[in-house]
């Protein structure tokens, strides 16, 4: 599943603003993705993380094409290393473009972002971009 689906994000945005003045809140972007071995083993399987960019050159490398996800706004693919199929899911420039838009729409303070390092270049244009007009 995806890393922060939007779906889930607007849910929980929803519920948020309803007690919280949305000019306090900051909303989280994750610079992260994570490749789950399949099938997934509730208790057993475990992830590992990888940055966003390091999950693009993964599906470079593997020869996998990248899809795309309506409803949780995000990217995937799978890749078969050995005999374990694994399932990949992370973001990029445009589910990060989707995500970022809510903070608008909702009227949010900004953003914050987790795991800094991890970041992919066209972030920075894309926070840039939405924020230049806002004033904190």
């Amino acid at each position: 599943m995806a890393v922060s689906p939007v779906d889930q994000i607007r849910a929980v945005l929803d519920y948020a603003t309803s007690v919280i003045d949305p000019g306090k809140i900051l909303m989280g972007v994750s610079l992260y993705g994570y490749d789950w071995p399949l099938p997934y083993v509730p208790g057993k399987t475990r992830a590992s993380g990888l940055s966003n960019n390091d999950a693009q050159n993964l599906a470079i490398a593997e020869e996998s094409p990248i899809q795309w996800d309506r409803v949780s706004a995000s990217p995937h693919f799978n890749y078969t290393a050995g005999s374990t199929e694994h399932s990949v899911w992370f973001d990029d420039a445009q589910s990060a473009a989707i995500k970022l838009s809510l903070v608008d729409e909702y009227g949010l303070r900004g953003v914050s972002v987790w795991v800094l390092g991890n970041e992919f270049p066209q972030l920075w244009y894309l926070i840039g971009d939405e924020f230049t007009v806002r004033k904190f």
